[in-house]
C-alpha cells in the first residue's frame, strides 16, 4: 500500500499496487507547475487502484489541453497528481509518504532546463520526450 497527501494534511490518498515508471521532466511548464527545477512523477501501475481517503472536496483540477492536467490542494497548493480527464494517471514522488518503492528512472526534456539546475545521478537523460517503450504518456 503506498500513502500521500499535501503538505497541509487536508488530502489523502493510497494506491493499492505500484507505482512505475518515475521520471524527472524539466520542461518550463513542469518547472512552474511543481515550483522546482523539474517533476518529480511516476505513473499509477496498470491494475492497482488509486483512491482519495480524505479532502477530495479540497481537490483543485487544472486541465492543460488534449485531456490531461494536474490535481492540487486548493488549501495549500501542494501538486498532487497528473490526470487524464477523471482518471488519475500518476502522482507526485514529493507527496507520497516514506519510500515509494521506485527511483527516477530518466530525466526527459532536458533541452529545455533551468539554467541554474544541475542533474545528478546516472539516470539517462533525453532533450526531449524518450523514445518508447521508456514511458507510456508525460
Amino acid at each position: 500500500m503506498i500513502e500521500g497527501g499535501c503538505f497541509c494534511g487536508s488530502i489523502r490518498y493510497q494506491i493499492e499496487g505500484a507505482i512505475q515508471h518515475a521520471r524527472a521532466c524539466h520542461c518550463s511548464r513542469c518547472r512552474k507547475a511543481f515550483s522546482g527545477a523539474s517533476s518529480a512523477y511516476a505513473e499509477v501501475a496498470a491494475g492497482s487502484t488509486f483512491r482519495w481517503i480524505a479532502g477530495e472536496d479540497k481537490l483543485t483540477r487544472h486541465m492543460s489541453g488534449h485531456g490531461w492536467g494536474l490535481a492540487f490542494c486548493s488549501a495549500c497548493g501542494s501538486t498532487l497528481c497528473g490526470m487524464f480527464g477523471d482518471h488519475v494517471h500518476g502522482v507526485t514522488l514529493g507527496c507520497i509518504d516514506g519510500d515509494p518503492g521506485v527511483r527516477i528512472e530518466m530525466h526527459i526534456f532536458v533541452g529545455s532546463k533551468a539554467p541554474w539546475d544541475h542533474i545528478a545521478g546516472d539516470a539517462p537523460q533525453f532533450e526531449e520526450r524518450p523514445p518508447s517503450p521508456f514511458t507510456s504518456a508525460e
